[in-house]
């Protein structure tokens, strides 16, 4: 992953960080309202030798700093804390005393620091002058000859002892801003984690780099497509209907020198919007003035004919059995040059239908009296159906659903095509979460349905170099020509 991606990841999953945070500051508040405030005694000795002589001052104060820093272990040492216990009445134990008192020195200088850290303020101080007056003359203790001779070393009190009125345990500020980088740091990490755990896709270019195949277009998620999937109507209007326009649009160009007049539509996982999609790149091509066959070869759970409102009893399966003619179930849809041919009954052997020589004659057929044929099939994840027929078309267009499809399945999905040499034209991201400039709503927008085309031949030409041969039929007779 790039940086980009990672900041992508923070601002896609903000909230995981913000939940962190609160949580860890909640805990600290616990924390810190549970504790119990310790209250600091300080006491400052000075050490020195007396009688020292001007010209030996340098030397002495070097010996003494030496001298310094071995008195901060003498200050904790078990030695100093039975004193400590043996002359006073505190109540407290030998280890208890040694864990509240604390030592260091002042660099540079010959004091020595002490520190003694208790819950009780009054107890805390008595405790720094007992250790105080105890450290003086252990220090005294030791440092003296055996001949009995005055001590090299003096050591004296110069500050405190004293005690803080206020605790120095807990320390709120410091613990809310420890805590809040901490949850900062964890909610980070987690949205990290997340990102690196979850595999399934949410963008266009995982997309892209899962399939190796051109983006030809992301469909906005809009959640009135549940209750009207169809761009028609008021749905033509909005941003979803306009990406179809342009998955259009970039479908007709994505080869110009080969273009595919048999178009595939499938998926990794079933319920990922194919069949929404092949209906509705049917209905934008049909208004765009292209003469669409729109086949439902979903035999598993066909859905076209009732997205369209059509009758499915008789369509597609009945054709490839041999019962009826294509022309005898064939449907037109709308107003618009578009031929529908529903799934028909269910058959027991899907795979074996589709990939009959019935199939592969059915499709010669409609490629003679369309312009373009869109076929849902069925998803590649679960059955094979998908790929026989993907095998006999120009090429396939894979949908995927944004934050549902795991990156294995798609890229499973794409290998299973490419196994047989399935022209993988591109993929399509679908409910895709797009910003507000990208998801602008054509409120004012009306779309203008090409009026029947005279069959000029300016007009043929051009639609040949799009799609394929010319037609000199009109329009009404193209829609009549399938066999019957």
């Amino acid at each position: 992953m790039e940086i980009r991606d990672y900041l992508r990841a923070v601002r896609r999953h903000w909230w995981i960080a913000l939940v962190t945070v609160m949580v860890s500051l909640g805990l600290t508040t616990v924390v810190t309202l549970r504790a119990q405030p310790r209250y600091a005694a300080t006491v400052t000795f000075f050490v020195t030798t007396p009688n020292q002589g001007v010209s030996e001052a340098y030397q002495g104060g070097i010996f003494m700093q030496q001298r310094v820093k071995s008195y901060v272990d003498l200050l904790q040492s078990d030695r100093l804390a039975q004193s400590v216990v043996a002359k006073s009445q505190l109540g407290l134990t030998v280890d208890e005393v040694r864990s509240r008192i604390t030592a260091s020195t002042v660099r540079d200088t010959v004091l020595l620091q002490g520190t003694i850290v208790d819950t009780d303020a009054t107890r805390a101080l008595k405790l720094t002058e007992a250790v105080a007056a105890r450290f003086v003359e252990l220090v005294k203790a030791v440092e003296t000859p055996p001949e009995g001779r005055t001590p090299p070393i003096k050591v004296e009190v110069i500050g405190g002892p004293r005690v803080g009125s206020t605790p120095v345990y807990p320390e709120p500020v410091r613990n809310f801003a420890l805590g809040t980088l901490i949850g900062l740091v964890a909610g980070l990490g987690l949205v990290v984690l997340r990102t690196k755990l979850d595999t399934r896709l949410r963008d266009a270019i995982s997309l892209q780099r899962v399939t190796g195949s051109p983006l030809l277009g992301e469909i906005p998620f809009d959640a009135t497509a549940r209750q009207a999937p169809l761009i028609v109507g008021d749905a033509a209007t909005t941003p979803r209907a306009e990406a179809i326009r342009k998955l259009r649009t970039n479908l007709r160009f994505v080869d110009v020198h080969e273009p595919a007049r048999v178009i595939a539509v499938t998926s990794a996982l079933q319920g990922e919007g194919k069949t929404t999609i092949s209906c509705n790149l049917a209905i934008a091509l049909a208004e765009a003035g292209w003469r669409v066959a729109l086949v439902d070869a979903d035999l598993r759970r066909p859905k076209v004919a009732e997205y369209l409102n059509m009758e499915s009893t008789v369509g597609l399966t009945d054709v490839l059995l041999g019962d009826v003619q294509v022309g005898d179930v064939v449907q037109r849809w709308g107003d618009k040059s578009l031929l529908v041919l529903p799934s028909g009954s269910t058959p027991p052997n899907p795979s074996e239908l589709l990939g009959s020589k019935a199939m592969a004659d059915l499709l010669v057929m409609l490629r003679e009296s369309a312009d373009i044929v869109v076929i849902d099939t069925a998803p590649l994840g679960s059955v094979t159906d998908g790929v026989v027929v993907a095998v006999q078309a120009d090429g396939a267009l894979l949908i995927s659903q944004h934050g549902r499809t795991d990156r294995g399945q798609v890229s499973a999905a794409a290998q299973a095509l490419q196994s047989v040499s399935v022209r993988l034209l591109g993929c399509v991201l679908n409910m895709a979460k797009l910003g507000k400039a990208e998801a602008y709503r054509y409120e004012n927008y009306r779309i203008e349905v090409p009026a029947a085309r005279s069959g000029s031949a300016g007009t043929r030409a051009k639609r040949g170099s799009a799609v394929g041969p010319d037609r000199a039929d009109d329009d009404t007779q193209t829609l009549t020509r399938l066999p019957r």
